[in-house]
């Protein structure tokens, strides 16, 4: 029964905001940060236990994504409600553009088929975890669901149907967190009203940054850390450059690169929130790490791809 069923976080390494105007990007998983759910028997029907929110949900709560995930996995399953609660605790900050709903839902999606004895293949997964966000987030894009349930980088355009694919070697990752919360509400609309006033130079930018992320992905698939490092380094410019930038954040990439980070750049939104940077190698991936501590900020270490 006590079986702990996990799924990770994500992260956005190439192309975001670009996205929102059609162009690719990349997001990867955050292997060293999960979600974890565990069931065990209970009495009234099911119960999932939030244990970082304090609550409790019934199956019978309306709007709620583990409420419709668990009905619909009992439906696909012709199954009855059993009597069970499913424990539910993440590593993951809530809002903060890491996945961490796609990777809750992920974690008791596997852990209710996990008790059911039903064994669902990763697109189930993923389709069961995007139609539950689709309550909570009204158009979610696809990509959350897709890179935590298969943990693999995924390459996606809006619209399109997100692809994984396979790095041709492991990559090293350090998350530095400005402890700044931004709105990525506010900087997509923030970018929008950029866009509307000078559409050709923003469209410039845009092309740019789908190059990169292009180029990217090529060298993701190769191994090429050096290449990744350097797109991620122009990739963030041109963050800076279309107006999602912050102070705090270009602190972290400086820390990140004078620790010798092949590379660093903000992550999802901007205008605070997360930054990422490429480490050489373990040792490196640590000294980064320190780094930021050191400098009074939280951080992170993951790695993506298999050695």
């Amino acid at each position: 029964m006590n079986d702990r069923f996990t799924a990770p976080g994500k992260i956005i390494l190439f192309g975001e905001h670009a996205v929102v105007y059609g162009k690719p990007a990349i997001a990867i998983p955050v292997s060293g940060m999960r979600a974890s759910a565990w069931s065990e028997t209970g009495e009234n029907g099911l119960t999932i236990n939030a244990l970082d929110l304090n609550e409790k949900f019934s199956i019978t709560d309306e709007n709620n994504q583990f409420s419709v995930l668990a009905q619909s996995i009992l439906a696909k399953t012709n199954q009855n409600e059993p009597n069970l609660t499913i424990n539910l605790s993440s590593k993951l900050p809530q809002g903060s553009g890491m996945g961490s709903s796609a990777a809750t839902s992920t974690a008791v999606c596997r852990a209710l088929s996990g008790y059911l004895g039903v064994n669902l293949a990763e697109n189930e997964i993923s389709e069961l975890v995007f139609d539950a966000e689709k309550v909570v987030h009204g158009t979610p894009s696809g990509i959350d669901n897709t890179v935590v349930a298969y943990e693999m980088p995924v390459y996606f355009i809006k619209g399109e149907k997100p692809e994984t694919f396979e790095p041709g070697k492991k990559f090293f990752l350090v998350i530095g967190d400005t402890g700044i919360e931004a709105s990525t509400k506010e900087t997509v609309s923030n970018v929008r009203d950029n866009w509307k006033k000078e559409p050709g130079l923003m469209d410039g930018y845009f092309d740019e940054i789908e190059r990169i992320t292009n180029q990217g992905k090529i060298a993701i698939e190769k191994g090429n850390e050096k290449i990744v490092g350097e797109m991620m380094d122009k990739n963030h410019e041109l963050l800076n450059s279309i107006g999602v930038g912050h102070d705090k954040l270009e602190k972290l990439i400086d820390i990140a690169k004078d620790t010798d980070a092949l590379g660093a750049k903000l992550t999802g939104g901007g205008g605070g929130g997360n930054m990422v940077a490429l480490a050489k190698d373990k040792r490196n991936q640590k000294k980064i790490q320190d780094a930021i501590t050191e400098a009074g900020y939280r951080a992170y270490q993951t790695s993506f791809g298999e050695e």
